[in-house]
């Protein structure tokens, strides 16, 4: 018999590095927003703000920063006047949308729309 507070299947696992380093990026609010936003098509800065409710200038730009060091984003300067910024998926951004299409999947099969959101307050 186990011993209480171990498992009979043995020690638990170490987390997969992969599944570790996919969750420290994508993990972050509003980053897969970001990301399944250009999907579409790349989008100017402002736009791609109005796109995502609740997201600050200051947010946006920090994770499209983050996103951009991973290798996942690209930003794109258009000569003016006036001058403007886009933001793309790189190759390997891009390749996040089977990822991303599936987990959309997901939640309309295992998270129905009438669920309170995680750390909402119930009333």
């Amino acid at each position: 018999m186990p011993e209480p507070g171990s498992s009979a299947a043995g020690p638990c696992q170490k987390v997969d590095d992969g599944i570790t380093r996919v969750f420290e990026l994508l993990g972050k609010r509003w980053t897969g927003l970001i990301v399944a936003v250009l999907l579409q098509h790349p989008v100017h800065f402002a736009d791609l703000r109005r796109a995502i409710p609740g997201i600050s200038e200051r947010m946006l730009s920090d994770r499209l920063t983050e996103l951009g060091a991973a290798g996942l984003v690209v930003r794109q300067v258009d000569e003016g006047p006036p001058l403007r910024v886009s933001y793309g998926l790189t190759e390997a951004g891009a390749a996040l949308e089977p990822a991303l299409k599936e987990l959309g999947s997901w939640a309309e099969t295992h998270l129905p729309e009438s669920a309170p959101c995680p750390g909402q307050l119930r009333k």
